[in-house]
């Protein structure tokens, strides 16, 4: 698991907004009401919410620090 400063990668963030199962899923009108991911996939969901309290966002930092 990760501790501390997060990477941003733009080639990612470009990705995931332009993903083709994204896009699926959205047009489907598949998506589940906000905070039901542990329904969906919980190991995910667990993994996520750890590595989330555990690194945080350079932007976020910027963000914090200039306001």
């Amino acid at each position: 698991m990760k501790f501390g400063i997060r990477k941003p990668s733009l080639r990612k963030r470009i990705a995931a907004r332009t993903s083709m199962k994204r896009q699926i899923v959205q047009r489907a009108g598949l998506k589940m009401p906000r905070g039901y991911g542990w329904a969906r996939n919980p190991k995910k969901y667990v993994y996520n919410k750890v590595y989330h309290r555990t690194t945080f966002n350079i932007f976020s930092l910027l963000k914090k620090l200039f306001k």
